[in-house]
């Protein structure tokens, strides 16, 4: 018994050796579990970037010698990207520079919210490409009742997601545009009317937001309601505002030539005057802003005189059609071109709001001149604009229906950020439309 275990025992050990040997098993082999890697530490970055901004007075040059670069600007063909001799102060610029290497050999810079240049480093120089800037365009809808301005109505129901102050002050100032010619937001707006809007609201790849056109709005004052919808671009046209029954919301001239704070001083038949103490008559509307806040010419025409005139300081005079004059008066400066004989189109900025002549303040002093006779610029009728063409009548009713179904949507607080950016008591410009 005792030799036949045995001879058992070695049977099993050959057995073993041999297929040990030959690599091939019997039965079914364990894996061995698997052996976690080891943790490395994160690999640092190749390169290291660094931003700065180009002064005031400097020249790319200097900027770029700050890092250890020279370059020779009037050897690469970049005039059309960004001019060394009109770069504005202020623009940032990125250095990327790889490790070990004594200087960059990528250079960015955001030369304007659609484009991006690039400098790279190649092997006998650099090289210059323009980037374009990604925008994805949403289509947005917002309403709410109007208690004091339209700007705070808009700051306390957009979102801070939404739009940031900035923004929110831009739409403001679009939308009172849209109605430049129907409506005075300073006068005409009561507590309880109320707006709604579509419009365009625009995200880059790098995640900035901004306002982008008006689509359709609808304003109820006392109980009227006034409907606008963009339409246009066809046939190389620019695009412009309508009404349901398309037609055109443009008048032949402004209501008002500036986006201003407040009205100083309305047109009246005898005021006091501030500067020289007396009272006589006020033949056109202040309107107080900034100091250099742009002033736009109310109508198209050809300008008859830019110069000093006594008590105007910096006056523009333009002539219109029909024997309609308009005069800007108190003027800090002139546009460039701005000039006797010159034309102008409505809304082309001419000159700049200023304190020059017999002004206490910054503002503008406004004259609407009907062959010689000063009229109250406020209550004049201000003409009309084309209505949409017979051709184009279909495509604006296509265009005009599908923004109204946008505009009648119910408001739903769960495809918005937030239902209430602000409260209204957090506001402080009163002065906007």
């Amino acid at each position: 018994m005792r030799k036949l275990v045995v001879l058992v025992a070695v049977m099993v050990f050959g057995a073993s050796v041999f297929f040990g040997l030959s690599g091939r098993w019997p039965w079914h082999r364990l894996s061995s579990p698997p052996v976690p890697p080891a943790a490395l530490p994160p690999a640092p970055p190749p390169y290291t970037e660094t931003q700065d901004t180009l002064h005031g007075g400097e020249t790319l040059s200097a900027l770029f010698a700050r890092h250890n670069i020279t370059f020779d600007f009037q050897r690469l063909d970049s005039g059309s990207l960004l001019n060394p001799r009109r770069v504005r102060a202020g623009l940032v610029f990125n250095f990327r520079q790889p490790l070990g290497d004594s200087a960059p050999n990528h250079i960015s810079v955001r030369t304007s919210p659609e484009q991006r240049v690039v400098f790279t480093r190649i092997s006998d120089g650099w090289d210059a490409n323009a980037e374009p800037i990604r925008w994805q365009t949403q289509e947005t809808r917002i309403e709410g009742v109007i208690n004091n301005s339209l700007y705070e109505a808009l700051d306390a129901g957009v979102a801070d997601e939404q739009l940031d102050s900035g923004n929110r002050q831009r739409l403001a100032w679009d939308l009172a545009d849209v109605y430049a010619w129907q409506v005075d937001f300073t006068r005409d707006i009561q507590p309880g009317d109320s707006f709604r809007v579509v419009f365009e609201r625009r995200v880059s790849q790098d995640g900035e937001v901004r306002v982008g056109n008006v689509l359709a709005s609808d304003l109820t004052m006392s109980g009227k309601r006034l409907s606008a919808f963009r339409f246009g671009g066809v046939s190389g046209g620019s695009a412009l505002y309508y009404d349901a029954n398309g037609g055109s919301l443009r008048r032949a001239f402004l209501r008002a030539p500036v986006q201003f704070r407040r009205i100083s001083s309305n047109f009246a038949r005898r005021r006091y005057h501030p500067v020289l103490g007396l009272s006589r008559r006020h033949e056109g509307t202040d309107y107080a802003a900034a100091p250099g806040t742009p002033v736009m010419a109310a109508g198209d025409g050809m300008v008859l005189r830019a110069g000093r005139a006594g008590g105007y300081g910096n006056l523009i005079e333009l002539r219109h059609v029909n024997g309609i004059t308009t005069r800007y008066g108190h003027l800090r400066g002139f546009a460039r071109g701005i000039r006797r004989g010159a034309r102008v189109v409505q809304g082309q900025t001419i000159g700049y709001v200023g304190a020059t002549g017999l002004a206490t303040g910054p503002h503008l002093h406004y004259e609407f001149r009907e062959n010689g006779i000063a009229r109250d610029s406020r209550r004049v009728t201000l003409g009309s604009g084309s209505p949409v063409s017979s051709q184009n009548r279909e495509a604006f009713e296509r265009e005009r229906d599908r923004l109204l179904l946008l505009l009648d949507q119910p408001a739903d607080s769960t495809s918005q950020p937030s239902a209430i950016a602000r409260q209204v008591s957090q506001t402080s410009e009163r002065w906007l439309p």
